[in-house]
């Protein structure tokens, strides 16, 4: 009983989860469309689109054609290509080093998490229904009870918020429901009890989306984030507020943590960064909505009346092709012989008359609902962008350039939701970011790729993203700064296409002489105006090229006018194995013929480096 007191004189009792609990029963209201919506787009990703369109009884053929599902995994192949990556840049000179650490380290970090499956499903969710979740936590559990960053997919049914905003941010709460077997949260939470089951687990039963799951043995365990604003003082005693953010984890109404209940996150809240970790990627924005529509919503009424038309064309072709008969029963024709298309005499007891046998005549349908059927199936491919230019499909163009130039065309879509998924991604790093600042307390190992693709090892903790403080000016404290980043985010993966393109690039910049070192200072000029992967690497290619080749002309003159001191004195021939060696350079430097190239091996440069191969090699 004193415990009991005790508890509800802390901030979160049985009062406030009950009152959390009809926040989410309400949140659960306003969300109900959506759910559904979700239920029906998953049923039509099955191809079970005859559920909504005949009654189980119908025993008529009922054709499911897959263009719907074609679409979606042909974007999700799209999404995948264009798998993302992370640049993490400094806002201040002083932050360079931190984020070169950082951009090399946080991609570690989400390989540590399986990110790309996790990305893969979320993908899925977003392609199929219109959004998909990701959940960005701490997990004290992994890397041996070290704690490390944990993100999940998170399906949609499962989390609710307030309904009528665009940012999940500007939720009140957010609630994250899990169904977990009764017998890990005993182990877990002795304490849990199970026989005062009310009407909380009995709503939270509701929440399976799959009829082939069994919940009996199952709870609900409600997640439940909330933010909560605070006062406090700052370093030259003024009043300021903040917003934290609480977390309270509670089964039926028993709370089985809750932060603020705690001392060590009462006045700091759960996670430093105060966001909920949760992020949506939106594929097609609704008004007032966190969640948006997908490409399932847009087709599934198509690829229904797609499959209602191909009935009704097979089952003309089936009657037209094995014709029927009427029989009067008084005629005695015997049934088996006449379906008998071997038989070749058919008997009868009774007389046949005129009208006693009659062939059941039936039209075959015109050629214009076949036009229609194909123009259906030209609509979805048109509408979804999922047309035979995307995915390489075409007659006209073989090239590979070629194709890659159409796949450019005809990728606008896909380079938008992409585009889309990129923001999101960049919120996900954000977070991670701020749990390596809040959490990274001890020095970890990395395994990490170096410029060259070499495996490096680098020790990292968070002290260089520990907030610096900046002294004092006037009299006042300045308070500290906190270290921010910026977020470049590309893709990490290309297509073959893609790859091809490029190259043909590189060649293309070759033949027109860009990496001639005599040319350099025009081929900057012209890069300048232009734009392609690792531009910059080849800029500085360029710029050393012609730095050295200005190097070696000054040499050579230098060498030129001591040359007939030389020749005068030693009565030798310099200066004119010095002029053929200029010339052959001069034309080595212009992108110059093979010739101009075996000309210059007999000049004083490559006698130098013949020289310095003989002097390295083993003896």
């Amino acid at each position: 009983m004193a415990d009991e007191i005790v508890l509800e004189k802390q901030p979160i009792g049985k009062e406030q989860i009950r009152e959390a609990y009809k926040t989410f029963l309400e949140y659960k209201r306003e969300k109900a469309n959506l759910d559904q919506r979700i239920v029906d787009n998953e049923k039509m990703w099955e191809m079970k689109q005859w559920d909504f369109m005949a009654s189980p009884d119908d025993k008529r053929v009922k054709p499911r054609s897959g263009w719907l599902v074609n679409t979606i995994l042909n974007k999700h192949a799209d999404a995948m290509d264009n798998y993302p990556e992370a640049n993490i840049l400094p806002r201040a000179r002083d932050d360079e080093a931190v984020a070169k650490v950082l951009s090399k380290v946080v991609p570690t970090v989400l390989e540590n998490c399986d990110f790309q499956s996790v990305y893969s499903d979320e993908q899925w969710g977003k392609l199929k229904s219109g959004t998909g979740l990701f959940g960005v936590f701490w997990n004290n559990d992994l890397n041996n009870g070290l704690g490390d960053i944990d993100i999940k997919d998170i399906p949609i049914p499962y989390l609710f918020w307030k309904g009528g905003i665009r940012d999940l941010q500007d939720s009140p709460n957010i609630f994250y429901v899990t169904m977990v077997e009764k017998e890990q949260l005993k182990k877990t939470y002795p304490q849990l009890d199970f026989k005062g089951s009310g009407e909380l687990a009995v709503e939270a039963e509701e929440l399976n989306t799959n009829e082939a799951i069994d919940n009996s043995g199952k709870a609900a365990v409600v997640d439940w984030y909330y933010k909560k604003q605070i006062e406090y003082t700052d370093v030259n005693g003024l009043l300021q507020k903040k917003t934290i953010l609480h977390y309270c984890k509670f089964c039926q109404e028993q709370i089985l943590f809750a932060s603020e209940n705690e001392p060590e996150y009462a006045d700091k809240g759960w996670y430093a960064h105060g966001e909920y970790p949760f992020v949506a990627d939106v594929l097609y924005p609704l008004v007032n909505s966190v969640a948006g529509f997908g490409f399932i919503d847009i087709i599934k009424d198509d690829q229904m009346f797609t499959d209602k038309l191909r009935q009704a064309i097979l089952e003309n072709a089936v009657v037209n092709a094995a014709p029927r008969v009427v029989v009067r029963e008084e005629s005695g024709v015997r049934e088996e012989e006449l379906n008998d298309p071997g038989a070749r005499v058919i008997h009868t007891t009774g007389g046949l008359g005129e009208n006693d046998f009659r062939e059941l005549k039936t039209l075959p349908l015109s050629g214009i609902y076949e036009s229609i059927y194909f123009d259906q199936i030209q609509q979805m491919k048109d509408t979804s962008g999922n047309t035979a230019s995307s995915q390489g499909q075409t007659s006209s163009v073989t090239s590979a350039s070629g194709i890659a130039s159409l796949q450019e065309a005809a990728g606008k879509l896909s380079r938008d939701t992409n585009l889309g998924a990129y923001r999101a991604y960049k919120a996900v790093v954000e977070m991670v970011i701020e749990l390596i600042r809040e959490f990274y307390g001890e020095t970890r190992s990395f395994r990490i790729t170096g410029d060259n693709g070499e495996y490096k090892f680098i020790d990292f903790d968070n002290s260089m993203m520990a907030p610096v403080e900046q002294g004092q000016a006037f009299g006042v404290d300045l308070g500290s700064r906190l270290p921010i980043f910026d977020i470049v985010v590309k893709p990490q993966k290309q297509s073959a296409y893609s790859r091809e393109s490029q190259n043909q690039t590189a060649l293309n910049l070759y033949n027109m002489g860009f990496f001639a070192p005599n040319n350099a200072d025009s081929a900057l000029a012209c890069l300048e105006m232009m734009d392609f992967e690792e531009i910059q690497k080849v800029k500085d290619r360029v710029k050393m090229n012609g730095t050295l080749f200005d190097q070696v002309m000054q040499l050579q003159q230098m060498l030129m006018q001591v040359a007939p001191l030389i020749d005068a004195q030693n009565g030798t021939n310099v200066t004119e194995q010095l002029a053929m060696g200029q010339a052959a350079t001069m034309a080595d430097g212009q992108g110059g013929s093979k010739t101009a190239v075996e000309t210059s091996r007999g000049s004083l440069s490559a006698q130098a480096a013949n020289a310095t191969k003989n002097s390295t090699a083993p003896r």
